[in-house]
């Protein structure tokens, strides 16, 4: 909650900092400044998939029959949305083909203030179907059968165009963004998760998330429904904070915007059920619940990085007591092969990171997760729970259990690939000021804001 402040000096930084986004690997240059994503066309996002394929805006082409006798089970295709929430495009594409959302699969979730392009696939043959769909702004495109389904996780990762507006003149400007992206391209930076992982508006995921693997459902409802951010919308704002209020669950739905369709669900149940914070939350989509706890695992990692680099340690020079992943040498991607840092394999650590072959790596942390396996990260995770007075037994919850959050780990840095400068012109927007169009790609659960950040600060 941002108490009384006003929503014009709320900043994007300052919202990082709520969920452990606090450092730069590349403090020492001076940032660009600007903006992004003033329109969805600055900002387009093509999935990479397993093949190493880049997918394109209007890549189509003639659809092949449907043969069950080669085992086709599947109809996979493109979709390309215009300034779309993702989840909102499946819901529209289900009803327009009268089958069930959850038969519709995909490999990630894109940006919704972008021109994106993805693949997903449905059980059975909906070729035809797919073809005579016309829903505004989404596009299916390059429609084939296949054997098997799009799954999460499946694709590569993404490739970005993006332009950032509104950068101030200089003489020193294409030098700066040069040397910057020269460095990021070199070194990487911070594999923070972003804001889109926290919400951007709200960025409490994670709160919500801490409450439910304590099972403390009540604080989980306050969290989700009347905890108050100054930058939502001024109408949401006063919903909630009339709730918190006068706790008039009548009022308030009535008060509450038809667009917070979770909310209103909750404040239903307790209508009918008064006291039933449980059920409240039992409202949520399964799929929801578990975007909430693992916003908590991911805001615990985003501390971590961040405590470490206030504790001096680099985030590219491994120490000893560090876990060491290698990089599959075709993708690039981690693989589930590490090393522990301190010993007679160091030298050969040290070159392999050199290489891109290897990055220094954090837990995850889940019910599985044994910290003795992760010397250099055991200080972190006790500092962490010391400031923010979290019990070590979250991470023993059945909650965590049941939802399967065994524990992974995660690359503490992320170098782009391909990060190249198009332009650097004046902006057709912004008089007297410039633009900047910039192209790379990043391995897939990273975030294209992480690098943005570091150019602009």
């Amino acid at each position: 909650m941002f108490d009384d402040e006003s929503i014009d000096k709320i900043d994007e930084r300052m919202v990082e900092k709520l969920v452990g986004i606090e450092h730069y690997l590349s403090s020492d240059y001076e940032g660009i400044g600007g903006i992004y994503k003033i329109s969805h066309k600055d900002f387009i996002v093509k999935e990479i998939t397993s093949t190493g394929h880049v997918l394109e805006i209007r890549e189509d082409s003639e659809s092949p029959p449907f043969l069950k006798d080669s085992k086709d089970r599947y109809t996979t295709f493109n979709i390309v949305k215009v300034n779309q929430d993702a989840f909102q495009a499946f819901k529209e594409l289900s009803y327009a083909l009268k089958i069930p959302l959850e038969n519709i699969s995909y490999a990630g979730i894109k940006d919704k203030c972008a021109i994106s392009v993805q693949e997903a696939s449905i059980p059975g043959n909906h070729i035809e179907a797919l073809k005579k769909i016309k829903l505004r702004d989404i596009y299916i495109r390059n429609i084939h059968p296949t054997r098997k389904p799009i799954k999460i996780g499946d694709h590569q990762g993404n490739n970005f165009t993006i332009v950032i507006r509104n950068i101030a003149k200089s003489d020193q400007l294409e030098r700066n963004v040069k040397q910057l992206i020269s460095f990021l391209g070199k070194n990487g930076f911070p594999n923070y998760y972003g804001l889109q992982r926290f919400g951007s508006l709200r960025p409490n995921s994670h709160k919500v998330g801490r409450f439910l693997l304590h099972e403390d459902y009540e604080n989980a409802y306050k969290e989700f429904v009347t905890s108050v951010y100054k930058t939502e919308s001024l109408s949401a704002r006063q919903a909630r904070e009339n709730l918190y209020s006068n706790g008039d669950l009548e009022k308030a739905l009535v008060e509450f915007p038809k667009s917070l369709k979770y909310e209103r669900k909750m404040i239903k149940h307790l209508i009918n059920n008064p006291g039933d914070y449980k059920g409240a939350l039992r409202t949520l989509p399964l799929g929801l619940e578990t975007l909430l706890i693992s916003a908590f695992q991911s805001w615990f990692f985003n501390k971590m990085i961040s405590i470490r680099v206030e504790k001096g340690d680099s985030l590219l020079e491994p120490i000893k007591g560090d876990v060491i992943g290698i990089l599959d040498d075709v993708n690039g991607n981690l693989t589930k092969i590490t090393y522990l840092f301190g010993n007679r394999y160091d030298n050969y650590l040290k070159q392999a990171i050199e290489l891109n072959r290897a990055v220094i790596v954090m837990p995850l942390i889940g019910y599985n997760t044994n910290l003795d396996d992760f010397p250099a990260v055991k200080d972190l995770f006790y500092e962490v729970i010391a400031r923010e007075g979290i019990d070590r037994r979250i991470f023993q919850e059945e909650t965590l259990k049941s939802h399967d959050f065994k524990g992974s780990f995660r690359a503490i840095t992320l170098k782009p690939i391909g990060l190249n400068i198009l332009e650097i012109t004046n902006d057709d927007m912004f008089p007297d000021k410039k633009k900047i169009r910039i192209e790379f790609s990043l391995s897939r659960g990273c975030y294209a804001t992480m690098l943005l950040r570091e150019l602009m600060k």
